[in-house]
């Protein structure tokens, strides 16, 4: 759970102040609340001789805000590999800050702490290099009291040095992540300084253990007091705990504290609640440090029998596995960003993530934390074999077990997070004794937490079996292997497992290829959204893995592969380029994925109302394709639902019910295991229909009544532009984002399916235009442009609020169609 100070002169929670009015006896506080340290730094891509120097001359340098990611602004080029998203991700570039700190500071410790830079980091402060960290995902703080001069202008500088295919996807490039500089007194609560657990709970009371570290940088010993303030989720003051503490100069002290409080609100999947722990060490009645860590009360068991059981009931993983990038935004976090991508997840019945295959920015957590959503926090996509030439085998000697001790100390007070996997498809599982080294990163995981299990992802079945690779895991998470699951069970009769990875279904969104067609066209860079089109070897259709979990309730559940499309690994587009190490680098412009159920976007593809047909209860009906096509053509309509029977009507004609799990569709599917061939689905129901111009309509029933209906309706001509947005109020903070979804439609507002249109944009007021996209994966169009060609009928804006309160104009307009406009209120 993140950790963060709490600032006193500011408006602050409502429970904090509860907090304050209860400490009469309390003197006014010593200590400087951590300060957001992402405005105003200096950018320059380029190798320089002495840019570390605090006298370098940056006069003509690029000014910014961090988070950033260079490579994003393109251009998009097939210089670069389509592996990593046919961007510019590698290269020498350079951020410095110029900073001033008051002398009435200079007996504190000033230190800056980094969420995350990609990659291969340096960094110095006037001229002094005070530290590094090659890998990207993993946050860090560098000491700076030594070379800081108080009261004069101090220079930080970081050097990135990040290389092409150091991932298998696009990674970004920069300071990525939120910077924080840190001004501490000499005792205080270290970076990541608290371990939150419940060892004990029940309805009506639990058990909170809080292991607190303590830091004395003086060199004197220092007596003190601990006192941890529990708030429950409504704000309220629900326990309190104070003991005395001494530490010895220079040293560490850990204290614990085991709180009990009544009647606790649990986190759950259907109830987040979060409580707050608010941490002050006091001398002589003086806060000299704060802390606060926000936590949930929540048990979590896993069985072989029962699978994972939250808070004493069962739940299956109904999972997606999801990279780090956020679409046109590229990998700079963004708290709305990723809310938003987690909201449609949930909303598609996601209950769970696996952060593939690196550890997920601390906004994710936090998003997870309040959603209820759990995950599976991963931390390696490579061990010492290499998969791709600049990967992390090339530092895992020197940096796997910090790197894997400061993920989980930075993310075990998080509720979400469930298992920690030490690895995805590491080629070790081919290496007689490749269990050694799992064995190795298994116990550093349970010396840093024992309160979770472990896991990690096998692809290679059965050798990660044959060599006990897999058993040196808690949980085994099998990656594409459904027709082994009852096998595994059977000759591993104690052993608990999940597919860890599943499916990896190519289509679309939009596009439809007739007639059906099992091979992805390579001409157009498009795969069909009907969801049959066979992509990599290993891939089938979300039909055979439903049916697998259902065949071995003993499997915890899936993970699907993935729940967004992601820049890079344009999959099945790219094959081998030997000029290139053997990685894909052809089948230009192809430089997305094509996975998930959700294009780049955010445009729900149709697959997204396949897994919501197994995934949710509200009753809900889905139909495909579009219908706009030639008269007299055939039209294989598939419809989704959780409803008991569907009815087809074309132009108010019916064409029968269909039962769902009697009635069956026979797909495509052809995967590593599976027989070649049609396979009989009983997740799809679907009619052969003459297209007549006019309306397709989809009616659901249960117990006979009908509940639920959805239409699609013969398009026009391209006539008008309509606009909308996500949300029409966002905060005037500088960073918080407004979706803007685009729509071509026809005079009478339906949507033109096949229209590719180029939109313009302006936007005016309080708000800067400052990505747009349309989920076409192959598309060069740059996405900081105020244009963009419509995919499928669709785009999208990305709107980003000023500091200053207002409104936002967002005004879109095409040739010969009618313009829109949509304001945006930010407060």
């Amino acid at each position: 759970m993140k950790n963060f100070k709490l600032y006193y002169t500011i408006c602050i929670l409502a429970g904090t102040l509860l907090v304050m009015s209860c400490q009469s006896n309390t003197k006014k506080p010593s200590f400087v609340a951590d300060q957001n340290f992402n405005k105003d730094w200096l950018f320059q891509k380029d190798t320089i001789v002495g840019a570390e120097n605090s006298s370098f001359d940056d006069s003509g340098w690029r000014k910014l805000n961090v988070p950033h990611d260079w490579a994003i602004e393109g251009p998009f080029s097939n210089v670069h590999n389509a592996r990593n998203g046919g961007l510019p991700i590698d290269g020498i570039a350079w951020y410095r800050k110029h900073f001033t700190i008051d002398e009435a500071h200079q007996n504190k410790q000033i230190s800056v702490e980094f969420d995350g830079v990609m990659d291969n980091a340096t960094v110095y402060i006037n001229g002094k290099f005070v530290g590094e960290r090659h890998y990207g995902y993993i946050g860090f703080e560098c000491d700076l009291t030594s070379h800081i001069k108080f009261g004069e202008d101090n220079v930080i500088a970081v050097k990135l040095a990040p290389e092409v295919l150091s991932e298998r996807w696009y990674p970004g490039a920069g300071i990525y992540r939120n910077v924080r500089l840190k001004i501490n007194n000499a005792l205080h609560i270290p970076q990541w300084g608290t371990f939150v657990t419940t060892p004990t709970v029940t309805d009506r009371q639990a058990t909170v253990s809080i292991k607190t570290k303590i830091k004395n940088a003086r060199n004197a010993l220092a007596k003190a007091t601990l006192e941890t303030i529990i708030i429950d989720p409504n704000g309220t003051i629900v326990a309190s705990a104070s003991e005395a503490i001494t530490v010895e100069k220079t040293t560490e002290n850990e204290v614990t504290q085991n709180i009990e409080i009544d009647n606790p609100l649990k986190w759950g999947i259907y109830e987040p609640n979060l409580y707050s722990a608010t941490s002050q060490i006091k001398v002589g009645g003086v806060i000299v440090d704060e802390y606060k860590t926000e936590f949930g009360i929540r048990t979590i068991h896993f069985n072989k029998e029962k699978g994972f059981i939250l808070n004493g009931k069962p739940v299956e993983f109904n999972g997606v596995c999801m990279h780090h990038d956020l679409g046109p935004l590229g990998a700079a976090v963004n708290y709305r960003a990723t809310e938003r991508q987690m909201q449609m997840m949930k909303d598609m019945g996601v209950n769970a993530l696996r952060t593939s295959h690196n550890p997920p920015s601390t906004e994710m957590l936090q998003v997870c934390d309040r959603l209820g959503i759990v995950v599976i926090d991963e931390a390696f996509d490579e061990w010492k074999i290499a998969k791709v030439p600049n990967g992390y085998h090339k530092y895992f000697d020197k940096w796997h077990e910090k790197d894997l001790r400061d993920m989980i100390k930075r993310d075990r007070n998080h509720p979400s997070v469930v298992m920690w996997s030490i690895g995805n498809e590491i080629l070790e599982q081919s290496k007689k004794d490749g269990w050694k080294l799992a064995k190795h990163l298994n116990d550093i995981c349970h010396d840093e937490d024992d309160s979770r299990p472990t896991t990690a992802g096998f692809n290679y079945y059965p050798a990660s079996f044959e060599n006990k690779l897999a058993y040196q895991v808690d949980v085994v998470g099998v990656n594409y292997k459904p027709s082994f699951y009852g096998e595994i069970r059977s000759q591993n009769p104690d052993m608990i497992y999940y597919g860890s990875e599943t499916s990896s279904q190519t289509s679309s969104r939009g596009v439809y290829h007739l007639p059906l067609e099992y091979k992805h066209r390579k001409e157009t860079f498009q795969v069909s959204s009907h969801d049959e089109t066979t992509g990599p070897k290993w891939a089938y259709p979300p039909d055979v893995e439903f049916d697998a979990q259902e065949q071995n309730p003993t499997s915890l559940g899936e993970f699907i592969w993935t729940g967004f499309d992601y820049l890079g690994e344009p999959t099945p587009y790219g094959g081998r380029d030997n000029s290139t190490n053997g990685y894909w680098n052809d089948d230009w412009p192809s430089r997305s994925s094509y996975f998930a159920p959700v294009d780049l976007c955010g445009f729900p593809k149709d697959r997204y109302y396949l897994y919501q047909s197994q995934w949710i209860t509200e009753p809900m009906v889905h139909v495909l394709p579009h219908w706009n096509w030639k008269e007299g053509m055939i039209i294989p309509v598939y419809s989704y639902t959780n409803c008991e029977e569907v009815e087809l009507f074309v132009n108010g004609k019916s064409f029968g019910k269909k039962v769902k799990g009697k009635d069956f569709t026979m797909i495509h599917a052809e995967y590593n295991g599976f027989e070649k061939g049609m396979y009989k689905s009983k997740y799809r129901l679907s009619w052969n229909v003459p297209f007549e111009k006019g309306n397709i309509k989809v009616v659901g029933y249960i117990g006979g009544k009908e509940v639920t209906t959805k239409e699609i309706k013969t398009a026009g001509k391209p006539a008008k532009i309509k606009l909308n947005a996500d949300r029409i109020d966002i905060n005037a903070d500088g960073v918080d984002l407004s979706f803007v979804t685009v729509r071509i439609e026809d005079k009478d507002g339906n949507l033109c399916p096949e229209a590719s249109n180029l939109v313009n944009f302006n936007v005016e007021g309080e708000g800067t235009l400052t990505a747009v996209g349309n989920g076409n994966a192959a598309s060069l169009e740059a996405f900081q442009e105020n244009y963009r060609k419509a995919f499928s009928g669709q785009c999208l804006a990305i709107v980003k609020a000023t500091e200053n309160a207002g409104t936002i104009k967002v005004t879109a307009t095409s040739n010969g169609l009618e313009s829109d406009v949509i304001s945006i209120i930010s407060k």
